[in-house]
């Protein structure tokens, strides 16, 4: 066979979830793979080239997992059209390599009869054929092969050179592929629903007669979901797992975003010491360099995120996950898959929209992304810190609560009650009423692959660096204009950001929100609010022309200050605010990028824009009417 004919030769990985396909394309393809999206979708398009020891090469794709060729989601739509060759701008893969799990046969043999009725050249492999062997599992592998009528080659995808026999068989294949099949013993209709018991009497007959199965699933499997699925148990051990992850991303990441943000902050300053003064530097290191700056300083924490997301998911904890929570969350309109993305989301709303991902039904999907934002972030912290100390009297109540800690437990509460309202509401309204249940595989438990997790947390950094980078950059740069021009006038006594066009702006807005008991120096310190959240505090020491070098110290300045000057009824409206304001740009953008939609991004804006407003005019004017403003 010539390179040029082996070059042309397009292989398709095709199979069910958890069956080892990436782990399979991983090894196959090692760091030669690129990902993006398939037009028009989100869904993940995996492409790699497989450079066999012959030297020759071939074009290989990983499909998206999915349970049948009869679609139930967006993912499965897709696999179904690539494998017809039908997908627009997308070439029929030329071979199919139906990967399944040779320790769950009677599940994985059904999707091979299926993919097996669509007439095209495939190749079987039976992976995790060591873990099969280790319990006890004996497969005739020739008569498999015989019976189905297509090669059947053993891999151990997580084992070096645990592919050969699968290269070895793609190398045999020749200039145009073209096995014969057996005749298929289940003729099915198109479009007929009666050939699922004809699948299930097939796989019957295909396991009595090369399988033997001297239990269905490992005693450490069974041993281990007695007590991980127990419905009280189960939850009780989910919660330390949710508790040790939430307690990393903090703890583990925030040591590397100092590192980070020292890194940014001492190139801007090396860059405003090494250049002239003047607009293009201002550009560079106020602009540039600090906006894209308070982006990267969150990829620790996403990186953490994804590794445990990733080791759950390879261990097989996460369908049991979901399945524990699906029906408490799916009566607020979600489903278990939700929880993770939701519980990420308290240490940044861009790792947790990324999650989504892992929810393979695109309207709890999209439910998912609305509300994530409505989770308390990390970087409201600052501003929750700054009122609450400054409004809220340091004493104990109930004998044992700190009033302070009551206060952001409250708020942090808020914020999860609004999310299952808003998703509540959701459900009530969308015109698909039908009740989608949760059909999850529970894969055997194994040990995560380093290389796979390595791999995985390339591609998630890769992702988040090129597609939130580019419009993060181009809004920043906008809003350092905005903060930056026109400069004061000749003596001018005030800060020269109340002369810009934020400020301008500052000062139309409290038309608008003096009902929430906003004053100008708030209205100010909302707009670079916008770049990020954490910046408010910030914002409001230059409003206030103080000078100071983090957070910590402009809250210890401002504090005497908006204590005189503001009323308790300003900073509950502006706590109150906190909680649905419209996110940075950064998940805004994170937001188009994960759902292809301009849309989706607007409402769910404008949606928290709506709550935000109407909250804080509520507490505003109650607190007023108490006596607090």
């Amino acid at each position: 066979m010539s390179n040029a004919a082996a070059s042309s030769l397009r292989l398709a990985l095709v199979g069910n979830p958890n069956c080892g396909k990436t782990a399979l394309f991983n090894q196959l393809t090692g760091s030669r793979q690129k990902v993006a999206n398939y037009a028009g979708v989100t869904v993940e398009r995996k492409e790699g080239r497989l450079i066999a020891p012959s030297g020759r090469s071939y074009a290989l794709l990983d499909l998206p997992g999915t349970y049948s060729l009869h679609p139930a989601s967006l993912d499965e739509a897709i696999t179904r059209d690539l494998c017809r060759g039908f997908y627009p701008g997308e070439p029929a893969p030329d071979v199919l390599v139906c990967v399944i799990d040779a320790t769950n046969l009677r599940l994985h043999l059904r999707f091979v009869l299926e993919v097996r009725e669509l007439g095209r050249p495939m190749v079987v492999a039976l992976n995790m054929a060591d873990v099969a062997a280790r319990r006890g599992i004996r497969i005739d592998r020739a008569m498999l092969e015989t019976e189905l009528g297509v090669p059947v080659v053993e891999t151990v995808a997580v084992r070096r050179n645990g592919a050969k026999a699968l290269v070895e068989r793609i190398e045999s294949l020749g200039d145009a592929p073209n096995f014969k099949h057996a005749t298929p013993r289940v003729q099915l209709p198109e479009g007929d629903g009666s050939h699922e018991d004809a699948y299930h009497e097939e796989t019957r007959r295909l396991l009595a007669l090369a399988v033997s199965m001297p239990a269905r699933t490992a005693r450490i499997d069974d041993a281990l979901d007695r007590w991980l699925l127990h419905p009280v148990f189960g939850l009780l051990a989910l919660a330390v797992i949710m508790f040790l992850i939430f307690q990393a991303v903090y703890a583990w990441a925030t040591p590397i975003m100092d590192l980070i943000d020292a890194g940014t902050t001492a190139l801007g300053a090396w860059v405003s010491g090494t250049l002239p003064e003047g607009p293009l530097t201002s550009l560079l290191s106020d602009g540039i360099i600090a906006g894209l700056g308070s982006v990267i300083v969150f990829l620790p924490q996403i990186l953490i995120l994804f590794a445990f997301i990733l080791a759950l998911e390879e261990s097989g904890y996460l369908p049991r996950a979901a399945f524990l929570l699906d029906r408490m969350m799916s009566s607020a309109g979600l489903s278990g898959r939700s929880f993770i993305p939701l519980l990420s989301s308290f240490a940044c709303a861009i790792p947790g929209i990324m999650a989504t991902r892992s929810i393979q039904d695109p309207r709890d999907r999209i439910a998912t992304i609305v509300v994530a934002p409505l989770m308390t972030c990390s970087a409201r912290l600052p501003v929750y810190a700054l009122l609450i100390g400054a409004f809220i009297p340091q004493r104990t109540v109930w004998g044992a609560f700190n009033l302070q800690g009551l206060v952001l437990f409250a708020l942090y509460m808020a914020g999860i009650l609004s999310a299952l309202m808003v998703s509540f509401v959701m459900k009530k309204w969308r015109r698909d009423k039908s009740e989608h249940a949760l059909l999850l595989e529970l894969p055997s438990y194994r040990m995560p692959h380093p290389r796979d997790l390595l791999i995985g947390l390339y591609e998630r950094a890769a992702i988040f660096l090129k597609r939130v980078g580019g419009i993060i950059l181009a809004l920043t740069v906008l809003l350092w204009v905005l903060l930056s021009f026109p400069g004061a006038p000749e003596g001018a006594t005030g800060p020269a950001i109340d002369y810009s066009f934020a400020g301008r702006i500052g000062h139309a807005m409290t038309a608008i929100f003096a009902p929430l008991g906003f004053n100008w120096q708030i209205c100010i310190a909302l707009i670079p609010g916008l770049a990020a959240r954490e910046v408010a505090v910030a914002s409001l020491a230059t409003v206030y022309a103080l000078s100071a070098a983090d957070d910590d110290a402009a809250t210890q300045a401002l504090t005497p200050i908006i204590t005189d000057g503001w009323s308790l009824a300003t900073a509950l409206s502006l706590l109150v605010w906190y909680i649905y304001a419209p996110q940075c740009i950064s998940t805004w953008a994170t937001i188009k990028r994960e759902t292809n939609s301009w849309k989706t991004m607007v409402l769910t804006a404008g949606y928290l824009f709506a709550l935000a407003y109407l909250a804080s005019l509520v507490t505003y004017q109650v607190a007023v009417a108490l006596g607090g403003g």
